[in-house]
């Protein structure tokens, strides 16, 4: 066998492929999980949301002798909510997100009054104004990247909504 001359070695194609490959295969895996996790993170925001919205909804139509200004004096109103929030059922579900708990869920009102609508319509029998009932959670984030082994502690998704409460 006779030895190729150095020239011809810097000519050589063979391999050139593979060697790309390599080289860009990192950065495209990366890419590619990268695009899974925010979209995965982008939904499980829009479960939290659209939950914490549910929930408001529901809390605002229950009857104006559950609440005080600082929040539901009825307990049982109060898990239906927060479930209703968690689950999207009333009684029983399973979380919308694994991992999180009524725990999590919190839901406060606030009484208004002195603004123009607060002594009107439905409020006008209310002593206490207009009540708005705030529903939130802040949810551990299930990561994709965690199941991979990294370390994604902390990562939390967070959502709030209010309502006007108006009575049944």
């Amino acid at each position: 066998m006779t030895a190729r001359p150095l020239p011809s070695l810097f000519r050589c194609r063979s391999g050139a492929a593979a060697a790309e490959m390599a080289l860009i295969l990192p950065m495209l895996i990366a890419i590619m999980f990268g695009g899974f996790e925010g979209g995965a993170y982008l939904w499980t925001e829009h479960k939290v949301v659209k939950a914490v919205r549910d929930g408001a909804r529901f809390a605002a139509r229950q009857s104006f002798s559950v609440f005080d200004c600082s929040g539901i004096t009825d307990a049982t109103v109060l898990a239906t909510v927060k479930n209703l929030t968690r689950t999207g059922q009333t009684t029983g579900g399973t979380a919308k997100i694994a991992g999180w708990t009524n725990e999590q869920v919190t839901v406060t009102a606030v009484c208004q009054t002195g603004e123009s609508y607060s002594d009107q319509g439905v409020y006008a029998t209310e002593s206490s104004g207009a009540t708005h009932v705030t529903v939130s959670a802040t949810v551990p984030y299930p990561s994709l990247f965690g199941t991979l082994g990294f370390d994604t502690t902390g990562a939390t998704v967070t959502a709030s909504a209010n309502a006007a409460v108006m009575g049944i």
